[in-house]
């Protein structure tokens, strides 16, 4: 069950990165579920990660080899988190990387590795051995369609989007994909995404860029409120275009790379709710005329995760008391609810905190039973706004859930 369409257009190769996938049967025979990322030399490498405490192992070990290595592989598993697994888990992260960059002639500190599915298990080794040398015989620049499949857990489709600009007669590229289904709400984002250019980037500007285009995308968007363990978003620009490096956010450059790898970022980050776990519609929460960025996402948030707004959605029930009730909680000082409306697409239901005259339940019914919708709550104490992207709440999602490990 997903909203929307799946992803359009080709996923285009990215000069510098090539991508092998194989079935090593970590969790079910006869499906993808191992990748590899192989970059060229002089790539630089950017990566934001989970805030939960319990950080998986991969999470630790990928940040510690960013900080002593030159990054030339991801290793990406599926059907394994490896959180909540100790020291084992550490060393079973580690040896991956090893068993990796071994069979490449590398340092094992050059590997990156990253996993998702159920947490608390131990990673099946000599499975995951036994199927590097496929995956490493797999490589290839337009295996990205793969890629995109080899990630998946509980996603019902893949997820992927490219973008390209000229920029002084060479032409740029960007390509990304990414998983999750559940488990959704990034702090930083189970989540994870992996996005590359052939631009030449300096790692702090590239750092910089992914954080900056991260929080317009995969930190305004929640399924189930549930921050995982394993969250991870990486850039990587390998450097293959004529152009000279990127060595300031103040460039033309810059600006133009920022504005397209956002909308990569955004477009996967959207795609991710549209196939959160047994969604029905695809919602954004917008909110106008805050105090600050803060005000508008406390209000957002409190709207998107509120579990009686969610159902009252997925039965197209326009019980916009709810939502009125949300606002009222979201924790803003000295709000005055007088000054507040509400609206459900164009069709106005709260005005100066009370029902909006000429509200009718009919129309208030047909924009909820659309697939797709924007409930936007006007504040009218500033002049910022802010969204958020968000799913309902249905039976499938309990169902899902209820039967993950089964």
């Amino acid at each position: 069950m997903a909203v929307g369409q799946g992803p359009t257009g080709p996923l285009l190769p990215v000069d510098g990165v090539s991508i092998g996938v194989c079935c090593a049967g970590i969790k079910k025979p006869n499906r993808r579920d191992l990748v590899v990322f192989q970059f060229v030399p002089g790539t630089r490498v950017a990566g934001v990660f989970t805030t939960n405490a319990f950080c998986a192992a991969p999470v630790q070990v990928a940040r510690e080899h960013m900080s002593q290595a030159e990054t030339r592989f991801w290793v990406v598993n599926t059907g394994n988190a490896n959180a909540g697994t100790g020291a084992r888990g550490l060393a079973d992260a580690r040896e991956t990387c090893a068993r990796l960059a071994a069979l490449k002639g590398l340092e094992p500190e050059q590997a990156l590795p990253f996993s998702t599915g159920v947490i608390g298990e131990y990673l099946p080794m000599e499975t995951i051995a036994n199927g590097l040398p496929n995956a490493i015989a797999a490589l290839h620049p337009d295996n990205w369609e793969e890629a995109a499949h080899g990630i998946l857990t509980t996603d019902t489709r893949p997820k992927g989007c490219s973008r390209q600009f000229e920029y002084q007669g060479e032409t740029i590229t960007v390509t990304g994909i990414a998983k999750g289904s559940g488990m959704i709400k990034p702090n930083m984002a189970t989540m994870l995404a992996y996005v590359t250019t052939n631009a030449s980037v300096a790692q702090p500007v590239l750092q910089e860029l992914l954080k900056t285009a991260n929080e317009g995308s995969f930190n305004r968007i929640t399924v189930d409120s549930d921050t995982s363990t394993n969250d991870a978003c990486m850039l990587a620009a390998t450097g293959k275009t004529g152009l000279p490096e990127i060595d300031s956010t103040d460039s033309e450059l810059y600006r133009h790379l920022l504005k397209t790898v956002s909308e990569v970022m955004l477009e996967l980050a959207q795609a991710v709710v549209r196939d959160g776990e047994g969604a029905t519609k695809f919602v954004e929460v917008a909110v106008d005329k805050a105090g600050s960025t803060e005000e508008a996402l406390a209000v957002a948030y409190t709207i998107a995760h509120s579990p009686l707004v969610k159902t009252a959605l997925t039965a197209s029930d326009v019980n916009w008391g709810r939502i009125l009730a949300a606002v009222g909680r979201s924790g803003l000082d000295n709000l005055d609810v007088d000054k507040i409306d509400i609206w459900l697409d164009d069709v106005q239901i709260v005005a100066g905190g009370e029902r909006a005259p000429g509200y009718t339940e009919e129309a208030g019914s047909a924009v909820v039973s659309q697939e797709e919708l924007t409930i936007r709550v006007i504040l009218n104490r500033g002049n910022v706004s802010d969204q958020v992207w968000t799913t309902d709440l249905s039976h499938e999602y309990i169902r899902i859930n209820a039967e993950y490990r089964t």
